[in-house]
């Protein structure tokens, strides 16, 4: 089975600054992709960043000079750093990762979500 733990979320004010983590394990041949999407109340979970395996990396236009993912592939972990939040990032953050299990089997996995809220 593969598992995604999630942590560093929590409360922060506006302007600051908050980093998550996000660790898959269990029976992992690869990761082709990892990623972070996010869903406030009442709206549909979106793309926050995504990074693939060779480093290349995609935003959200919303989060674009803000926000900075990365991986370690060696941990099959991967982070998100985000400055300068607005209380509009206020969402739980789920972290995504498509992880190849085999030659001829893969799948996507998702974490059970992280809290973050910004608020004074």
């Amino acid at each position: 089975q593969v598992q995604l733990v999630e942590s560093g979320g929590g409360l922060v004010q506006p302007g600051g600054s908050l980093r998550l983590s996000c660790a898959a394990s269990g029976r992992i041949f690869s990761i082709a992709s990892m990623g972070w999407y996010r869903q406030a109340p009442g709206q549909q979970r979106e793309l926050v960043a995504r990074i693939t395996s060779g480093g290349t990396t995609n935003y959200a236009d919303s989060v674009k000079g803000r926000f900075t993912i990365s991986r370690d592939n060696a941990e099959n972990t991967v982070y998100l750093q985000m400055n300068s939040l607005k209380p509009e990032d206020t969402a739980v953050y789920y972290c995504n990762a498509h992880i190849i299990l085999s030659t001829i089997r893969s799948g996507d996995y998702w974490g059970q979500g992280t809290q973050v809220t910004v608020s004074s």
